[in-house]
């Protein structure tokens, strides 16, 4: 433990030396977009570099467990997502979700979008909805891993609409991505921030936001609701954690910088811009709504089914 001088002097000399920011997906993909935007506007603020290490595999779980093994000292953080909340129903992992983690603050919520490879007659969900139920097991849909968000979606769209994909799990959303534009698979769900310059480009087609309000970022996209499949609800976050028993002098210290990141109008345009709502909580908030995020997907990857890597 820590003395009171001794978290005093770590407050004002933290962080003396660069950061190592773990993503857990290839580089490219939505998470790590968001993750290199904040930890550009931490650099300018610190004066210290954060250098993104992108450990990509079983959904987050290899850069959580690299995150738990490092030194618990402020200098290796970890770029957290919907997989780490997922992952202890779907896998056996070799550390605690919760208690082997220093969480720090909830960066930002991520709407998903519905998209379709340019190729396909579809417009619409209830046009996907159709297409599908005419093709039972033909139609794929890829994934930025199992247990991902985008993973979750197919599923409840399909419980929902009586209709049959087939799963192809990525490691990441990047490879997803260039398989998707090359038509290797038709149907993607996925976070806004990594499909945003494809949509606008025409390269791929969106037929739906995912979430519960349209994005400002694609504001002629109708929600899921606004297609016909109401309750068809799917987002995405992020937030940033440490490993346990990382001083709370240095804790403290990286939440204040992300929370004043998240306020600078240009960072805040930049999220917003890519479908993503800047949010910021306390270390104690963020440890609750992992708590309730494990809780509550794992009722859903028990009621639909889905099996682990």
């Amino acid at each position: 433990m820590l003395n009171a001088g001794a978290g005093t002097t770590q407050a004002q000399t933290y962080p003396s030396k660069p950061v190592r920011l773990l993503v857990g997906f290839a580089p490219a993909g939505p998470n790590d977009i968001v993750a290199r935007a904040l930890a550009q506007k931490l650099a300018e603020q610190t004066g210290q570099q954060f250098i993104i290490e992108n450990r990509a595999g079983a959904n987050t779980a290899i850069a959580s467990e690299l995150l738990v093994r490092s030194p618990p000292d402020g200098y290796t953080l970890m770029f957290v997502s919907l997989g780490h909340a997922t992952n202890p129903a779907l896998m056996k992992l070799s550390f605690d979700p919760i208690r082997d983690f220093a969480f720090i603050t909830q960066v930002a919520d991520a709407q998903n979008v519905a998209l379709v490879h340019p190729s396909l007659p579809i417009r619409s969900l209830n046009e996907l909805t159709a297409f599908a139920k005419q093709r039972p097991g033909q139609i794929n849909f890829g994934s930025a891993g199992t247990g991902a968000s985008g993973h979750l979606a197919g599923e409840l769209f399909q419980i929902m609409t009586g209709t049959k994909l087939v799963h192809i799990p990525y490691k990441g959303a990047g490879p997803a991505l260039i398989d998707l534009l090359a038509g290797q698979h038709v149907l993607y769900f996925t976070n806004i921030a990594g499909v945003i310059s494809y949509i606008r480009s025409n390269r791929l087609r969106a037929i739906a936001i995912t979430g519960e309000k349209r994005s400002p970022a694609l504001p002629d996209v109708p929600t899921s609701a606004e297609s016909g499949l109401p309750g068809f609800v799917v987002s995405a976050w992020y937030g940033v954690a440490a490993p346990a028993k990382t001083p709370r002098a240095a804790v403290d210290k990286i939440n204040g910088e992300v929370l004043r990141a998240l306020k600078a109008p240009d960072l805040r345009t930049r999220l917003l811009d890519l479908g993503t709502e800047p949010v910021g909580s306390t270390p104690e908030h963020y440890t609750t709504f992992m708590q309730n995020e494990i809780a509550k997907w794992a009722k859903v990857i028990k009621a639909a089914g889905i099996k682990g890597e």
